[in-house]
């Protein structure tokens, strides 16, 4: 698959949106709203643009494992002493089938990084982990970012090795300066610091497979263990990153932020070109200037915000031509996630500021163990992927803010 496919489906892609354009267009210029079958298929095509954004990141993805195969065959054939070391889905297979340890940890000492595989079976102390290149632990996280739309808007991730609870230490207040007269005493003004602790909550899924679909099946067992566990615990833990209370369970971003904008009332709380506005420079220029300053809202508020247009009857919304570049809203990003409400009243329904203050924080990755026994009357081999994680945001000075929509 080329990147010229790829291309054409986004040429497709934008001619869908400047279609959608014109429908908008046609019924701006003659003062109505739409007709309730334009309606219907402007619904489709926003359905377009969707499945057209899916298939673009698929195709993607595909190519870049594509090309990790190749530069790990490449790797192979430059060192041919290396040729006898089992590669690490060889050893994942062996794991699976029950001729490796009962279980292994991954983590990453960065976000995204080198992965590590360690035994957690009862073994001396010298029968130390593996190290491999490229790590299942980067696949899971790959597969949590597409299901949680938080940790694709650029949070700051802590990776810790153990769960004791830790502390973020933050600003609350800055020191300021006066005029001072000659010979005066100049007043003292002292900043003020806080914490934020940051815990380790656990989040869970089993996963289980009978003998047959090991022994009898070419299924690609490496990619379903991570999707299924990936979206599982993903989902989990977004809710949590989304609207979490902070009471035995993250504090949400949404739960963290504070309001930006109120929509006005009898609009059902959907957000105009006006309040986008007051949202955007509602958050301060230096968040604003932060390469992970963007907006995060579900997609049913996406298909609304692609028909506000700004006074010179321009829409605000932009969508993107490249590969790997998310659309934008006045010049910046957009993310969307499941879990942020949709517009109403009082909902609050758009994100908007520096997601790079929310901390996500991961305990020692993700662990995953196998069990013969737990399923022994079923002939069934269970899988179980264990993540600890807490978030917060840190900043609550206003680093991000939100749309709420008018209460009647």
């Amino acid at each position: 698959m080329s990147l010229n496919y790829i291309k054409r489906l986004q040429e497709q892609r934008a001619n869908v949106w400047e279609q959608a354009k014109g429908l908008l267009d046609h019924a701006d210029a003659e003062g109505r709203e739409l007709t309730a079958e334009e309606d219907s298929q402007y619904r489709a095509m926003s359905a377009t643009l969707d499945a057209a954004d899916e298939r673009i990141k698929a195709f993607t993805d595909d190519l870049q494992r594509a090309a990790d195969v190749e530069a790990s065959f490449r790797s192979i054939l430059d060192k041919p002493e290396d040729r006898e070391a089992p590669s690490q889905g060889d050893e994942i297979r062996a794991w699976a089938s029950g001729e490796g340890p009962k279980g292994f940890t991954v983590r990453s000492e960065r976000p995204m990084g080198t992965a590590e595989f360690r035994d957690l079976s009862k073994l001396s102390a010298g029968a130390g982990g593996n190290t491999v290149k490229i790590g299942f632990y980067e696949k899971l996280m790959a597969h949590l970012i597409e299901v949680s739309g938080i940790l694709a808007a650029g949070p700051t991730v802590l990776n810790t090795t153990s769960g004791e609870q830790i502390q973020i230490p933050k600003t609350t207040a800055h020191s300021t300066g006066a005029l001072t007269a000659e010979a005066a005493a100049i007043s003292e003004s002292d900043p003020t610091f806080g914490q934020v602790p940051l815990d380790a909550y656990k989040y869970a899924v089993l996963l289980q497979v009978s003998n047959e679909l090991l022994t009898d099946t070419s299924v690609d067992l490496e990619g379903y263990l991570s999707m299924q566990a990936g979206r599982a615990i993903g989902n989990a833990f977004g809710v949590h990153a989304i609207t979490g209370s902070g009471s035995a369970q993250p504090n949400g971003v949404v739960t963290g932020s504070t309001l930006g904008v109120t929509g006005a009332t009898s609009v059902a709380g959907v957000p105009n070109f006006d309040n986008l506005i007051d949202l955007y420079h509602s958050v301060i220029g230096p968040y604003r200037n932060s390469p992970s300053c963007g907006w995060l809202l579900r997609d049913s508020t996406v298909a609304t915000i692609r028909k506000v247009k700004d006074s010179d009857g321009q829409y605000l919304w932009q969508p993107s031509l490249q590969i790997g570049v998310p659309d934008t809203l006045l010049g910046k990003p957009v993310r969307t996630d499941p879990n942020v409400a949709a517009t109403g009243t009082s909902a609050k329904s758009v994100l908007f500021g520096d997601f790079s203050q929310y901390f996500v924080r991961f305990v020692n990755g993700v662990r995953f163990e196998r069990s013969d026994d737990y399923a022994f009357n079923s002939d069934l081999v269970t899988y179980r992927a264990i993540l600890r994680a807490d978030g917060d945001l840190v900043d609550t000075t206003g680093a991000v803010k939100y749309f709420a929509g008018g209460a009647s």
